[in-house]
């Protein structure tokens, strides 16, 4: 009798629930059955709305009862249909053409004029009265932030319920439910929550974020992903004219070349919040370009954004996100200043960009309360350094969230908890997630014990012939305050062992205090880039490539030990000290030398030892990262500049040493978003050494004799071709990100990518040095003459993960083995 009360009490919960929401869907065609995209969908007497995508399809809901839905665009009459029911996915809507309101051309093709337009007008006005947030007209701001991040496998369906894949794990589908943005069903896996307290002082520009609470249902050590997903939904203003996202640069709807890139539309206006608002739904003028569609609302005092809908286009020219939500709102402050008060980011990573693929829904909702202003802070409150990890932060009970969180979590939100523990029990999850593991690190794990990188098993040289390679770590999880390393070696040919081992301790958290040592012996390719460090576990991947243009015999064997020291005292800002001692060899002295005159006795000398002790700087402005461990992960590679100088020493007569010398080196490499143009990549490279030093501890202009892309190499150089004592060099690299070939129609639907470059060299050898290395019978020139440079064309994003170069020489082609010109490629997943 109980279970049947519960169950007339659920299906009586269940009815209300579906009578409390409206939602409908389907497609918007013209008198000719052909869709109509960017079309203007509302519910009847409302601000709720959205915009057909290319295809004329839509899908909306709210929790409220409506019985009218409005469709509208320009160029056809707007029409208004009854619901019969509360959910209707399948609607067929025709619109008719309004044949008198505008010219042919307006109606079929959707152009608004740049001319007499209220909407244009309107956002001409925003751009006068264009501010910045709103927390910058103040001196200083303080506010506190609720941040969620879910993520959902989506497009369930029976085929996928059965698949063989799930076998043991079908109670998971209990909890599938509806988008409210795409109406497609979902399942979450991944739930992060995260309290923090932010504060900031516009007048010394300084921002401190402090985390005071967090809980997550996921996979365990998820730092990394958690990370990961909030770097690519990283913060944004959508005043600005260019916004950010996946490492791409998209048009804002609000940006002052806006009527270049979109169609605007004045539409409707109403009341919000007491505030009389105009709305304006926008869509792009062009296919194939990082352009968003949908709506927004302003204020008719302030010309402030009141709320904003921003959805990309399924024709931007961007990999595996197949739709990308955003909804901003704002709420007013003393009459004027508009505060945001949340962001919902939603994302579809799919490999497919079909209606019915299956993806992932990425999801991010932030909320904003308790602004308080003007409250000043000390600036060493702003600078010092905090503990990353405290264990209260992330053990907080239950009751706290209960009066934490901003927004209560949803059903399914909830269920989310308990799915991921039950989860880690089932055996048919652990193979998936142990697959899923090794495809993204590399490693195979063990219980404290990590195999691999499984992608350095295999290679290939002229000295070792093939190598094979087996390695490991010690890991526990992904924030151990030790870590050691090692590897073994063998080639077939020259039939030698190689071994690299090393071990480090982190021994301070809040500073960053790492002591690290190790010891290599290996085959190496020197001289393949130009600012070294004494990393005991690297090895360049010229030194065993599998195809390779011309000999690559000229390796050296090296024996590397050092000891260092590495402090962070200030964010993004490292000091470290290595003290190292490593003898230098040709791998096979009949192919290739090393041999010097010893300057003291005149003898010849095979073999260089060298003791060094180097100083280093590094910073990395905008540089983020996770992990509180010995190890940390960055998740924004490539996306801040490097800043890195070494002041070296060698010692002589220490451990046998041969030589005395300075030598002092700087790297700076920045990366450059130039709006719609694409992106920019420079490194500029300097270095100079004080002393007479052999052809080993020379700077050798870094060549590049494999087929693999590599950035800082000159492609068309041989290993060798220039060396020198004092050098600079220069790499410039363009990605238009597809905006050339976006205006050419047969290239259009491909999202190739082109990518110009240019690289130059400078640098002089002196007299003593060639001298001191003459029984080496290697010829020793530094392009001192003329600076040396390169030009490349390139085409990315062939099949989403293949890129090819062609390279040309710009001159000394009367270099031995001189190559006018070359071909290279590379593999990747960019977005």
């Amino acid at each position: 009798m109980r279970h049947l009360i519960l169950g007339i009490l659920f299906t009586l919960l269940s009815c209300t629930f579906l009578y409390s929401q409206t939602k409908v869907g389907g497609q918007v065609y013209d008198s000719n059955k052909q869709p109509v995209p960017f079309a203007n969908i509302v519910f009847a007497n409302s601000t709720i709305g959205t915009i057909t995508d290319e295809n004329g399809r839509f899908y909306m809901e709210s929790d409220n009862n409506y019985s009218n839905v409005k469709v509208s665009f320009i160029g056809f009459k707007t029409k208004t249909i009854k619901l019969t029911k509360r959910v209707t996915y399948k609607m067929e809507i025709i619109l008719e053409e309004e044949a008198a309101a505008l010219d042919e051309v307006v109606i079929y093709k959707g152009k608004t004029s740049k001319k007499n337009n209220p909407a244009i007008d309107i956002l001409r006005k925003i751009w006068k009265n264009r501010r910045e947030n709103g927390v910058k007209k103040f001196k200083q701001y303080a506010y506190d932030k609720y941040e969620k991040l879910e993520f959902d496998l989506n497009t369930i369906d029976s085929t996928l319920i059965n698949s063989r894949i799930f076998n043991g794990m079908e109670f998971i589908f209990d909890d599938v439910d509806t988008s409210r943005i795409t109406g497609k069903t979902y399942l979450p896996i991944f739930l992060n929550e995260a309290l923090s307290k932010v504060y900031g002082d516009n007048q010394i520009n300084e921002y401190k974020e402090v985390l005071t609470g967090n809980k997550n249902a996921g996979f365990s050590d998820n730092q990394t992903l958690i990370a990961f997903v909030k770097d690519l939904y990283s913060d944004y203003d959508v005043y600005e004219n260019y916004l950010k996202f996946f490492d791409k640069s998209f048009t804002s709807p609000l940006s002052r070349t806006g009527i270049n890139v979109y169609n605007y539309v004045l539409t409707d206006s109403a009341y919000i919040d007491n505030k009389w608002c105009y709305n304006i739904i926008y869509y792009p003028r062009r296919k194939n370009e990082l352009t968003f569609k949908g709506d927004f609302w302003v204020n008719d005092t302030t010309w402030a954004i009141k709320e904003i809908n921003l959805e990309v286009t399924k024709s931007a020219n961007i990999n595996w996100v197949k739709d990308l939500y955003i909804e901003q709102e704002f709420d007013v402050l003393n009459d004027s200043i508009f505060l945001i008060t949340k962001d919902y980011f939603q994302s579809d990573f799919a490999f497919s960009k079909k209606e019915k693929s299956r993806g992932v829904y990425g999801k991010r909702t932030t909320l904003y309360d308790n602004y308080k202003f003007d409250i000043k802070k000390d600036k060493k409150f702003y600078q010092s350094q905090v503990d990353p990890y405290d264990h209260d932060i992330y053990n907080r009970k239950d009751s706290f969230w209960e009066n934490a969180r901003m927004e209560k979590l949803n059903k399914d939100e909830q269920k989310v908890y308990k799915l991921l523990d039950t989860l880690r029990t089932v055996k048919a999850f652990k193979r998936l997630y142990n697959i899923g593991t090794i495809l993204a690190t590399g490693y195979i794990e063990f219980n404290g014990f990590d195999y691999g990188p499984l992608f350095s098993t295999v290679g290939y040289n002229n000295i070792e012939g093939w190598r094979l390679r087996a390695g490991g770590r010690t890991y526990f999880t992904a924030n151990d305050r030790w870590r050691i390393e090692g590897y073994g070696a063998y080639g077939f040919k020259d039939q030698k062992f190689k071994y690299g081992l090393s071990g480090k301790y982190l021994v301070d958290r809040k500073s960053r205090l790492i002591v690290s040592a190790g010891n290599r012996r290996d085959v190496e390719q020197l001289g393949a880039s130009l600012t070294n460090t004494n990393d005991v576990e690297g090895r360049s991947l010229a030194s065993s490539s599998i195809i390779a243009t011309g000999d690559n015999n000229r390796l050296t064997s090296i024996n590397l030990s050092a000891l260092s020291l590495q402090l962070e005292p200030k964010k993004n800002f490292t000091v470290g000290i290595t003290g190292s001692f490593r003898t230098l060899k040709p791998a096979d002295r009949s192919l290739f030398s090393l041999d010097f005159i010893d300057p003291e006795t005149n003898e010849l000398q095979t073999e260089i030892k060298q003791t060094e002790i180097a100083t280093s700087l590094a910073y990395f402005p905008g540089r983020k990262t996770t992990g509180y461990g010995v190890d940390r992960i960055t998740v924004n590679s490539g996306d801040f500049a490097t800043i890195f100088l070494n002041y070296s020493v060698g010692l002589k007569d220490i451990i046998e040493s041969d030589f005395e010398y300075q030598k002092i080196q700087l790297l700076y490499q920045q990366p450059w978003n130039i709006g719609g143009f694409g992106r920019l990549n420079s490194t500029l490279e300097m270095g100079k050494t004080f002393g007479d030093v052999p052809l080993g501890l020379l700077s050798v202009i870094p060549g590049n004799q494999t087929y693999l892309s590599i950035y800082n190499t000159f492609p068309l150089l041989n290993f060798y071709e220039f060396v020198t004592d004092t050098y600079a060099t220069l790499h410039l690299e363009h990605n238009f990100n597809g905006r050339i070939f976006s205006r050419i129609p047969l290239l259009r639907k491909l999202n190739l990518r082109e990518l110009v470059g240019v690289r130059g060299a400078w640098g002089e050898i002196s007299n003593d040095n060639i001298l001191l290395s003459a029984p080496s019978n290697e010829t020793l020139i530094a392009p001192n003459d003329r600076v040396y440079w390169e030009y490349s064309l390139g085409v990315g994003n062939i099949f989403k993960i293949f890129r090819i170069d062609f390279h040309f020489r710009g001159n000394y082609f009367d270099n031995p083995d001189a190559r006018k010109f070359g071909v290279t490629g590379s593999f990747g997943f960019y977005f």
